[in-house]
């Protein structure tokens, strides 16, 4: 197992928007953002320091759910992909990619490529899945998706490590003497797990390199790492894990106008004060995200995070 960023510093990244537009979080300036707009938010990311950007993964979504969770995901190696090639820097992640809806060598071939070609700087952040009709379109298995992502897993250690015929034997997946190159610019692609249910807490504790938290809330977050720690030292396992956490949305100074009760909103130094109690908690990167009307604003608000908030989150 690998660690991505360095131990004691808590880094910031960000979900993109327009590549997903859940009507949980998407601002209404994306339905019609373009792609030269997408590209903008990652150059912003790329310019001014976030650790990394990430895509989610969606195949299809079924009617009952278009309401809320809307219909616009984009493919996230593509995306990804495409991005990668006017960045430098910034880490491009996955979260998540629903690995129980493809074979683990076609993950690794996409994903492999994807951190050859951006010269190793994929994350690989993976999940279970929670749309039972995606599955079914593709083939899939949705009632036992907990144990081909754990399966999957544990092929992809293998499918992404640096052996041109990458080997794995296991009751779903079974594969040796199949060459895959190129293989990824990073000796082993770090594999950090999303969720925040019990099953998705002890396979991050058990196989991860990186926990992706979906969305607990600061009280709940304490107990959960606890848990986590506790059962990654039962499975025996040593290595350290990087511990993430999604922060309430953020507007840097005074937005003048209505932006939600739970918009941690004001001064610089404030928000860096209040943002460094994750920190306090063991969290070692936080996913950021802010209200905005309009890319623009959207892109000062990063610039004016990175300039103004974050020298101050590890002080």
């Amino acid at each position: 197992m690998t660690r991505v960023f360095p131990e004691g510093q808590l880094v910031y990244g960000m979900q993109l928007p327009i590549q997903s537009q859940s009507t949980i979080y998407a601002e209404a300036w994306e339905a019609a953002a373009t792609p030269h707009d997408l590209a903008e938010i990652a150059r912003t990311a790329d310019r001014t320091g976030f650790a990394y950007i990430a895509g989610c993964d969606h195949v299809a979504i079924p009617r009952r759910l278009a309401e809320a969770m809307g219909t616009v995901w984009y493919d996230p190696v593509a995306t990804l992909g495409f991005l990668a090639g006017i960045t430098r820097r910034v880490r491009l992640m996955s979260h998540v990619a629903v690995l129980g809806l493809r074979h683990p060598l076609l993950t690794a071939k996409q994903y492999a490529t994807l951190d050859h070609l951006s010269g190793g700087r994929l994350i690989l952040g993976v999940g279970a899945g929670h749309v039972p009709e995606e599955f079914e379109a593709v083939g899939a298995d949705f009632p036992g998706r907990g144990s081909v992502l754990n399966e999957s897993i544990d092929a992809l250690r293998s499918a992404l490590g640096p052996d041109e015929y990458p080997e794995h034997h296991s009751e779903l997946y079974d594969f040796e003497g199949l060459a895959q190159l190129p293989r990824p610019a990073q000796r082993q692609v770090p594999v950090w797990v999303g969720g925040s249910s019990p099953a998705a807490v002890r396979r991050a504790a058990e196989r991860a390199d990186g926990w992706l938290p979906q969305g607990d809330p600061r009280d709940r977050l304490p107990a959960q790492i606890a848990r986590l720690r506790a059962l990654r030292e039962a499975a025996g396992v040593t290595d350290p894990i990087e511990i993430g956490a999604i922060t309430e949305p953020l507007y840097v100074g005074e937005p003048g106008r209505p932006v939600g009760r739970r918009t941690l909103t004001g001064k610089p130094d404030a928000i860096a004060d209040s943002l460094r109690e994750y920190a306090a908690m063991g969290v070692d990167q936080i996913q950021v995200r802010f209200r905005s009307r309009s890319r623009t604003e959207l892109t000062d608000q990063m610039a004016a995070f990175a300039a103004d908030v974050a020298p101050h989150l590890n002080q």
